[in-house]
């Protein structure tokens, strides 16, 4: 963990729900600078008891784990493990975080069971609005202004035209909503789908993009450098995750897991003191 450097307050959005941590999450010190880390990762869809991070800390390769921590599509909503205590618990063990909300999907998402969480109408206001839910989400589990959120678009049509313009709309909004709260946006999505939409709207100069991009592409070698929807030098250095590999199971210190393996050299999560 980093050391606090000045003391900014940071402000609830105008009109949003009251936020258990927002009163704490205030009167804490924050520096803006981001946390970054190279190594391995994993990611699972619930959140591993605490037990389980530590036998996995001692005894396997990773040392940064996704966290489901927000949006209306996560696979596994209820989360029994993941809190403030959690996050506590998880980082003084050594763990870095990336935080992964799954919220609002693309109309013409690939996936059947995304479809009911299609981005509606004003894909600008809801996106922004899903932002200031993923901050109040983001500060009720301690992690603080500097921190990195990524988003989570499932595979979608990118060549449907309006469906797409939609989905980069809702994106680009929630991006400036979350740097307005001082917070750094990712963006998690397919290789040949999502990512590729993005690496062609950085071409056209369109503002708004994620700082961090997180691309699956399964079945091959880890690689950060090779990614063939991104230019060689878009979202370099230190910007980019690969999850290279998904549902696979691997036990150790004796817990097993089903996981997503990731090689990154990006931007974690900042959690207080």
């Amino acid at each position: 963990m980093l050391v606090a450097l000045f003391t900014t307050p940071v402000l609830p959005a105008p009109g949003a729900a009251a936020d258990p941590g927002a009163k704490e999450a205030a009167a804490k010190p924050y520096s803006g600078r981001p946390v970054h880390f190279n190594g391995w990762a994993f990611d699972t869809c619930e959140a591993p008891s605490v037990a389980t991070m530590k036998a996995w800390r001692a005894s396997s390769p990773y040392r940064a784990v996704g966290v489901y921590f927000g949006g209306r599509a996560r696979g596994c909503p209820r989360q029994t493990n993941l809190n403030k205590q959690w996050i506590t618990s998880v980082d003084r063990m050594g763990w870095f975080l990336l935080p992964v909300y799954v919220g609002s999907q693309s109309p013409c998402v690939t996936v059947t069971h995304k479809r009911p969480y299609a981005i509606g109408r004003d894909p600008w206001r809801q996106g922004a609005a899903e932002a200031r839910d993923a901050v109040r989400r983001a500060r009720w589990h301690g992690m603080i202004p500097g921190s990195t959120l990524y988003l989570d678009i499932e595979s979608y049509d990118v060549g449907n035209r309006a469906c797409a313009a939609r989905t980069l709309d809702f994106v680009r909004a929630w991006n400036r909503e979350l740097r307005r709260h001082r917070y750094v946006p990712g963006y998690y999505s397919s290789a040949d789908s999502g990512v590729a939409h993005l690496e062609w709207a950085r071409r056209a100069k369109i503002k708004d993009l994620p700082t961090v991009v997180w691309f699956a592409r399964w079945g091959k070698k880890p690689s950060l450098a090779g990614e063939p929807s991104l230019h060689p030098r878009a979202w370099m250095p230190h910007r980019r995750i690969h999850q290279y590999a998904g549902n696979v199971k691997e036990t150790h210190g004796g817990y097993r897991l089903n996981i997503d393996r990731n090689r990154i050299d990006a931007l974690v999560a900042r959690t207080w003191e």
